[in-house]
């Protein structure tokens, strides 16, 4: 079977068996494609909220499909592959933050999404990249520990200034990984395209961008600007993704190895196997974890 029939027969059968499939950005071509919604982790998980369809496949790691389920807990939820992690989401703890804040007392722990549902239920508000700045402004403390991502937290101290911003040594080992000296080269090579950056990278690389934001942000941004060249300094997805939807604009990868790995272990089979019930995992989470895990996904609404 090639690609194409694939993805018809997967089309086909997600509408008989009434299955939302939902596909991260960062996901290849061909699985977006088959997907009824395309986004960031919790953009999709708000849809998913919001369709009447009982079963749900998430395509891309195990902390979104969580989040999908925290949302949706009536809902089956699956995540396509199994083996799919996040370095970021698993390097941080409920024991060990728990510690954290008996150092202190007084701060506000404020968790990237991008974190395990088990770490979420010692958590007091969530966050995503595009939301980080505009929440940790309207938290009445000033003491904030932001977890996990330490690039992302020092973006966020710095449009936040008036804030007393703890970091912790964590997290995206993809994005951390991409070096001044390969933006300042990208810049050399193509002199008339844009740099645009997730915070996720180093603050180093950061400070050479034209534009900085989430991966919707950026893709918002380079579709809506009348520039024609851009950098795109996140996952070389997102610059796949563009070309096809902006065929009279250019777009370069900032570094060939802006590559996630665990994003890429889920493959169009992965997703066909796990409709027709011979793949994929059900995310069980029991009520209570589910129940305290909310408490800062709900702040986050109130305050996004």
């Amino acid at each position: 079977m090639n690609i194409n029939n694939l993805q018809q027969e997967i089309i086909k059968l997600k509408q008989e068996k009434d299955i939302c499939i939902l596909a991260h950005s960062y996901q290849t071509r061909e699985i977006t494609e088959v997907a009824d919604f395309t986004g960031d982790s919790f953009q999709l998980s708000v849809k998913a909220s919001q369709v009447p369809h009982k079963t749900v496949i998430m395509c891309g790691v195990r902390f979104m499909a969580e989040t999908v389920k925290l949302l949706s807990p009536d809902k089956t939820v699956y995540l396509a592959n199994p083996t799919a992690g996040c370095p970021m989401a698993e390097q941080m703890d409920k024991e060990m933050i728990s510690a954290v804040k008996k150092q202190l007392p007084d701060y506000t722990v404020v968790a990237y999404i991008n974190t395990t549902t088990d770490l979420k239920t010692v958590c007091d508000v969530c966050v995503t990249s595009s939301s980080a700045v505009k929440i940790v402004k309207k938290i009445e403390n000033n003491n904030i520990l932001f977890i996990p991502d330490c690039n992302l937290g020092r973006y966020v101290a710095e449009q936040v200034p008036e804030k007393n911003i703890k970091l912790l040594n964590g997290g995206c080992p993809i994005h951390a990984r991409v070096t001044p000296a390969e933006a300042a080269e990208a810049k050399k090579l193509y002199p008339n395209a844009e740099l645009l950056v997730h915070p996720e990278c180093v603050h180093v690389v950061v400070e050479q961008a034209d534009f900085v934001g989430s991966t919707s942000a950026i893709m918002n941004y380079a579709a809506a600007s009348d520039k024609k060249e851009f950098i795109i300094g996140t996952e070389i997805a997102i610059a796949a993704h563009l070309a096809y939807d902006c065929p009279d604009k250019k777009f370069y990868t900032l570094s060939k190895n802006l590559i996630c790995p665990n994003m890429k272990a889920t493959t169009l089979v992965d997703v066909y196997n796990t409709i027709l019930g011979n793949g994929g995992e059900e995310i069980v989470l029991d009520s209570q974890t589910m129940e305290k895990a909310r408490v800062c996904i709900d702040k986050m609404i109130e305050l996004g």
